[in-house]
């Protein structure tokens, strides 16, 4: 075949092309933007103006593909007709852009719209195009015979472009804002150059000058200001970035797949090529709206889960105070300040006193989680002996092993300075050694302090339940608890580890499990680096 054959068989029709690309990447952008903020003003315009682009580009490209006299003629009137819309909604978008909101002028609805609508149905009358002279060749720009209205599209035309940019340099002028005078800016250039490049391609070529050889490639017109208004949402930040990319994706695969039609060589295949790429443009659409709603969905799940967090931290605090004075007076009333207490007495003292530690603790978890989601956990540190603390916090469990039957033992080396906040610190060991005296429903719980590799080494060791293999890694997530664990604690709520994680990684040091199985016993280990 030769090449003249190869030219007849793939026929690239450029404008054609154009007018895909143009309808790709209005329509997505459209898309983006009224799915940012479908009750701005600005977005829902801007969709409007991208809805009346691709019909105008559309009607452009079929004004030249008629074979009738009748035909062309119609064809050139409905074109005028999209374009006097086109202008208007071109020169709303300017004057509304970039407020959410916008209470139009007495001029604007009773004088503006009124005549904008006049227009646009004088262009359908013989009053704007007479008729045509001669017919072109098909592919070719039809020239029509201009009565006197043309004057009239012309200077609508003409100012409502013109308004749209003094209206918006005007807006930039006044805009005190850096980062919105930024995307006034980015805009204005954008509809300048569209504006431009159509009054002169369009309007003045062919009405003035006769030259109507441009009028093909008007598609290609609108791509500067797609082009720019990308642009302001990339660098800018003008609308979400994880859903612009998404919709620059869908604007590549919706280019290509019209490159199918371009290359069509009989009717039913363009048929095909077309069909596909109204469906892949419409799903290319549903992506967009989809990533939109998942966003929407993300931040507002950001939300609850800091009301969430909010909410715990204020309950917290005031449970804490009358927890603290149920311990508190409970204590007293078992070290005998309130006069002695019979034996019969000290046991469900015994359980009010571990009852409300108990609270005491979970309400602490809860308000150490508070603090750590909104990043306000401080650690106020200072230099002390590791060893000391340990054995502190081990002498105030012991009575709580004795009650379970367990033996508690401290098993300490020489003094281990670290750097670090001690009440959190002890909150950790106290939470380890109470958790494995909890989890041993016999047998001992060994408590070791020893420097190794240097790190001070704390090991809570214990002779308990144990742990699957399987469920050590998840162990210390939130709301996480060992399988079987509720069979021999049911108060436990899953956070102690979670926080002790938190608490341990903010002193730079790191906190693991151990265990050979269940029912072998488990081993948590703290390392800290040494002063």
């Amino acid at each position: 075949m030769g090449i003249s054959g190869v030219s007849q068989l793939v026929q690239i029709n450029l404008d054609l092309l154009s007018v895909g690309v143009a309808i790709a990447g209005i329509t997505l952008l459209g898309a983006v933007i009224l799915f940012n903020n479908r009750t701005s003003i600005t977005n829902q315009t801007f969709f409007a103006f991208a809805v009346i682009t691709v019909i105008w580009s559309i009607s452009n490209y079929l004004e030249y593909r008629f074979t009738t006299v009748n035909g062309i003629l119609w064809a050139l009137r409905f074109h005028l007709f999209f374009s006097t819309l086109y202008a208007f909604i071109f020169f709303q978008f300017a004057y509304v852009f970039p407020k959410e909101k916008v209470v139009f002028p007495h001029w604007y609805k009773w004088v503006l719209v009124p005549a904008v609508g006049a227009v646009a149905i004088l262009t359908l009358t013989p009053f704007v195009f007479s008729g045509i002279a001669s017919l072109a060749p098909i592919g070719q720009v039809t020239r029509a015979d201009p009565a006197p209205g043309v004057l009239l599209f012309m200077l609508l035309a003409f100012g409502l472009l013109i308004a749209s940019i003094v209206f918006l340099f005007k807006k930039r002028s006044e805009t005190m804002e850096l980062s919105e005078r930024r995307q006034i800016t980015a805009v204005s250039i954008g509809m300048t150059v569209m504006a431009i490049l159509i009054l002169n391609f369009n309007v003045i070529l062919p009405n003035v000058f006769a030259n109507v050889s441009f009028i093909p490639l008007a598609a290609l017109f609108i791509l500067p200001f797609v082009a720019l208004i990308s642009y302001a949402i990339y660098r800018h930040h003008l609308f979400n970035l994880k859903v612009a990319a998404t919709a620059f994706l869908g604007f590549m695969v919706t280019v290509f797949s019209f490159v199918n039609i371009v290359y069509s060589t009989n009717v039913s295949a363009v048929a095909i090529n077309i069909a596909a790429f109204i469906i892949i443009l419409l799903g290319s659409i549903k992506i967009v709206q989809d990533t939109f709603n998942l966003e929407i969905a993300n931040e507002k799940l950001k939300e609850l889960d800091q009301a969430k967090s909010e909410f715990l931290s204020i309950a917290s605090h005031q449970l804490r105070a009358p927890i603290t004075a149920i311990r508190g007076y409970a204590s007293l009333i078992l070290q005998g300040d309130y006069g002695e207490t019979s034996e019969k007495m000290r046991e469900p003292l015994s359980r009010i006193n571990d009852s409300a530690r108990n609270m005491a603790n979970s309400i602490e978890d809860y308000l150490n989680i508070s603090r750590i989601e909104q990043g306000r956990m401080k650690y106020e540190k200072s230099s002390f002996d590791l060893a000391d603390v340990t054995k502190k916090t081990v002498e105030e469990l012991h009575p709580v092993a004795e009650r379970r039957g367990l033996a508690l033992t401290l098993e300490t080396s020489d003094a281990l300075k670290v750097t670090a906040d001690v009440g959190k610190i002890k909150q950790v060991i106290s939470n380890l050694v109470d958790n494995a005296i909890k989890y041993t429903e016999k047998g001992r719980v060994t408590v070791a302090v020893k420097g190794e590799n240097g790190k001070a080494r704390v090991t809570i060791l214990d002779t308990g339940i144990g742990i699957p293999k399987e469920e050590i890694g998840g162990l210390f997530e939130k709301f996480t608890r060992a399988r079987g664990a509720n069979k021999v604690n049911t108060t436990g709520t899953g956070l102690g580890l979670y926080v002790a994680k938190q608490l341990v990684e903010g002193h730079g040091g790191t906190i693991w499990a151990e265990s050979d199985g269940p029912g072998k016993g488990s081993r948590f280990i703290v390392e800290l680096p040494i002063s």
